[in-house]
This record gives C-alpha cells, structure tokens and sequence, in this order.
C-alpha cells in the first residue's frame, strides 16, 4: 500500500472576494472572516507518497525565490517549510524520486526550482523526475491574460530547459499513472490540471488541488473567481463530491487552513457537507 504523509509548506493570504467568488461577504465571512485587508489565510499543503523505492513530492507549494515584493501581496507565513517538513518525516531533496505537479500555478510549483548562491536556477530535487502535461505546460508557456500573474516561468522552464519535466497522457477518464494512482484531468480552474487519486485499500483519497481548495468551498455557488471556467468547475466539483459520498473518497484539502481531509455525505437538505473534521 502507498504510505501518505502530509507535508505543510506554510500558509499565505489571498482576497476573500477572489477566493469565494460570486458568494457574497456577508456568507462567507461567518467561516472564514478576513483581515482588515479582506484577505484570507490559505494553507499549501503537499503530499509525500511513499511506495516501493519511490518517495513521490506531490506539489511544492510557494518556495522561497521570490522577491519581497511579490511575497508581500501574498504574506507567506508561518513555521513550516517544504524542505524542513520532509526533512521531519526523514526524507532529505536528494530522496525524492518523482515530483508531482497538480499545475503550474506558483503556490503549487514554486517550490519545484530553487536559486543557487550563484544565481541559477536549478530543480530542488536534483534525482527527481518532474511531471506535468503537455496541454497543461503549453497552456502555462503562453498565459492568457487572466492567468499571466500566476504562471512564474522561472518556477517551470528550468526544469523543461534541464530535460527532467516528463508530460502524463492526457487520457479522458484519467489515467493509470503508477500502481495504485490514477491522475483525473480537470478544465475548470485552468487547463488540465492533474488530480491523484491514490488507492488505500478500502478507500481512496483524492488530492483536491484548486478544484475544491477547502471545505469552505463545498456548497455550489462557492467557486474562485480565478477559475477560468467557473461552470465547468461547478459540473467537475458535483462529479468528485458525488463520488465522494458514494465511493468512499477521502478528500486531501491542499488550501484548507482548519481541515486537512474529510469524508462527505449529504445533509437533510441534500447538499454535500463534511462527515468529519477529524485530520
């Protein structure tokens, strides 16, 4: 069975308006009230998947390259790191075999290139293998303008420029990626983004990455203003949360600052809410 250890990588602040969308304030701020600012706090939270004699980084959250003022509009926060919560759970850059990469926007791939004291540019995991997909990278490689700020070429080129990115098949219905993973494509928050459903036994668990940043965003109107195709988002969420309740999928929450994972069922009124708020 694939061992699946959380990794925290620290948390960052995002608009609230940006983050609910067309949910007014007065809805959404009773679970998650804002700062003065109306900025929210986010968690970006990782995965490492152990099995065999691979250890598989799912994300990389923000990293630390950017400069002050770019992390000022986001005020990244908090003790954790990437390297320091691997380092934790015994497992240095060197280990890592495989890097996943849900997109390239830059809280989830940040982390995957590192500056040198020199000033180069250089993967963090120098024995990994790196994987996105074609679609995706040639998405991220020519930005529209809604999406441009959050595609960093710095995070993704180099790896491209240093021949260790390798592109998944785009496959409708997923794709068997390795035992005991299957990689779901979704088109709502931008272009075939990759989400893992990693197999347990009796159960599943599903990395939800930006197609339901945290439980907060279970209810259907509660989709991000970033999603570049808000409907399909909408059809793509009742997909995963249907599945959810009937399969017994366990959802990973990447941005959730409060709940790392949590089963679904539906309530009285028929609507999706969480079982659990065990982590």
């Amino acid at each position: 069975m694939i061992k699946i250890t959380s990794i925290p990588t620290g948390y960052f602040k995002l608009d609230g308006g940006a983050m609910f969308g067309v949910v007014p304030r007065r809805l959404w701020q009773r679970t998650h009230p804002p700062d003065e600012n109306n900025m929210c706090t986010w968690a970006m939270r990782c995965l490492l998947l152990e099995t065999g004699d691979r250890k598989i980084l799912v994300d990389t959250g923000l990293g630390d390259k950017q400069d002050e003022k770019f992390r000022s509009h986001f005020e990244p926060h908090g003790t954790d790191s990437l390297l320091g919560s691997l380092e934790k759970n015994g497992c240095s850059p060197a280990d890592i075999t495989d890097v996943f990469l849900t997109h390239l926007h830059f809280d989830h791939v940040g982390g995957a290139v590192k500056r040198t004291t020199g000033g180069d540019l250089v993967p963090t995991f120098p024995n990994a293998t790196y994987w996105t997909n074609q679609r995706h990278y040639e998405w991220a490689i020519n930005p529209n303008p809604r999406e441009a700020a959050s595609f960093l070429k710095e995070n993704f080129v180099p790896l491209h420029e240093q021949g260790v990115l390798k592109f998944i098949p785009v496959e409708e219905g997923g794709a068997d990626w390795m035992p005991g993973v299957k990689v779901h494509f979704a088109y709502g928050h931008t272009e075939a983004m990759m989400l893992p459903e990693i197999d347990q036994g009796d159960h599943s668990v599903f990395y939800c990455a930006d197609l339901l940043a945290s439980h907060f965003h279970l209810g259907q109107p509660y989709v991000m203003s970033y999603d570049i195709r808000p409907l399909v988002t909408i059809k793509e969420k009742k997909w995963l949360l249907d599945r959810a309740v009937n399969e017994n999928l366990v959802l990973f929450f990447e941005h959730d600052p409060i709940l790392e994972k949590a089963e679904i069922q539906l309530n009285e009124r028929g609507r999706h809410v969480v079982k659990s708020e065990e982590t």
